[in-house]
């Protein structure tokens, strides 16, 4: 796909959820670009809380996007939309704050988007829901089949690994330390996607017809990468021999094993034991298209999109010239 020109006649009112999340700003920066009028549903702020980073041109209303009456009243206020744009994403992960964000305050912007107006809903989803062993990951697959059934057109966006995602290890690497690797790093592979490539492609959503009422999974520019080849490229860029310390993945069996364990005392363990889980799924599974007749992934069938790459990526922050808040989404 490719950017669409600014054209009064294809501008749409859009609803913008989850726009101070890393891709949400780049997202509403992309939908700008386009022509499109964007109001960003942003929870209620402090006084201290820091700048929101959004680009000159939104307007902003302040609401609790997970209570239905604020979002009714104080977010959507009456107003007519034409698209809900949602990458609103629970911050953890975790089975009970995803089940909160993830499901349920997104099915509930659904309804009041509908009652607004609203004939189309891009939903940001992820690629790991064609397999869904973990609470956050069949918390989106049910947002998306309510969206489905909502009798709204749709275009749901699964991309593969995010930059952000794939950088946890880069301190790591100029501290001097190896670079951690499960098995024997080839485990898994993916396509990463970055910020402006997946933005554009989701701005592009609301004016290709070929998008509509369909489940899109979107990867970069291949070929696809393993972890292995994320660590050699590393070093590559560093000008340094590749080391590398492999971490079996039995041993994270057995440090989930005994967190489930601790957590009968206590939550704090089970908690933990969670994040655990969620760090061996995106060890051991690919994020490419599966196929679900034979159950392996094809990296030749995920489709591609955008010009940037993970080694641009990588030089970029090596230089300085970027930095990487990594948050709750370092995946090594």
């Amino acid at each position: 796909m490719h950017n669409t020109p600014s054209n009064p006649d294809r501008s749409k009112r859009v609803l913008m959820l989850g726009a101070t999340g890393t891709i949400g700003r780049a997202t509403v920066a992309a939908l700008l670009e386009q022509g499109h009028s964007v109001t960003c549903l942003i929870r209620p702020r402090g006084p201290d809380t820091p700048p929101l980073g959004l680009p000159e041109g939104v307007s902003l209303r302040y609401c609790d996007v997970t209570d239905p009456a604020a979002l009714r009243d104080q977010g959507i206020r009456g107003d007519r939309f034409d698209v809900l744009v949602s990458c609103m994403a629970s911050r953890t992960g975790a089975p009970d704050d995803a089940w909160r964000i993830d499901h349920r305050a997104t099915v509930d912007a659904i309804a009041a988007a509908k009652g607004a107006g609203v004939g189309h809903v891009v939903l940001l989803s992820a690629i790991c829901v064609q397999k869904p062993l973990l609470g956050f990951q069949r918390a989106k697959l049910a947002a998306e089949q309510a969206l489905v059934a909502s009798g709204l057109t749709y275009s749901i966006v699964r991309p593969t690994a995010f930059f952000k995602s794939l950088s946890g290890q880069i301190a790591r690497v100029q501290a001097g330390k190896p670079f951690l690797l499960f098995g024997d790093g080839t485990l898994t592979a993916c396509k990463p996607i970055s910020d402006g490539d997946l933005s554009r492609y989701i701005a592009d959503c609301l004016t290709d017809p070929a998008c509509t009422n369909r489940v899109l999974p979107i990867g970069g520019p291949g070929p696809a990468i393993t972890p292995r080849d994320q660590a050699e490229m590393l070093f590559r860029l560093m000008g340094q021999t590749p080391r590398f310390r492999r971490v079996p993945v039995g041993m994270m069996d057995g440090i989930i094993a005994t967190l489930e364990a601790l957590g009968q005392l206590s939550p704090r363990f089970r908690g933990k034991a969670g994040l655990a889980r969620i760090g061996r799924y995106y060890a051991t599974e690919s994020m490419l298209l599966l196929n679900p007749e034979t159950g392996h992934y094809e990296a030749a069938a995920t489709p591609e999109t955008g010009s940037d790459t993970l080694a641009d990526h990588y030089a970029r922050v090596l230089r300085g010239e970027v930095s990487v808040d990594l948050g709750d989404h370092a995946v090594f």
